[in-house]
């Protein structure tokens, strides 16, 4: 009765932090459905679009003069945008950051 007890609490032990783990990531994914991340081949790096990065595309079709919305830009279309972002920071385009 006692090594069933014991056994029962170790393997009790070893799934609990597995489960509650699992948990949070799927409330973590959860939150970020809206997010995409976009992989940026001459800079080599992933750009997330999130609120800020929208704020920004926004700013930079004003400043393009730009009426492409993101999801039908073609890949040049998208690549410049993403030089332009590279030398535009949130900073110097006063986005807020939260």
């Amino acid at each position: 009765m006692k090594q069933t007890l014991t056994g029962l609490f170790v393997a009790a032990a070893l799934l609990l932090p597995n489960c509650l783990l699992a948990q949070h990531r799927d409330d973590d994914r959860r939150d970020h459905q809206d997010e995409h991340r976009y992989y940026d081949k001459k800079h080599k790096d992933y750009h997330q679009w999130n609120d800020h990065e929208s704020q920004a595309y926004r700013m930079y079709q004003q400043d393009r003069h730009n009426k492409v919305d993101w999801d039908r830009a073609n890949e040049r279309q998208r690549n410049d945008y993403w030089n332009w972002r590279h030398s535009h920071s949130d900073s110097i385009l006063k986005i807020n950051i939260r």
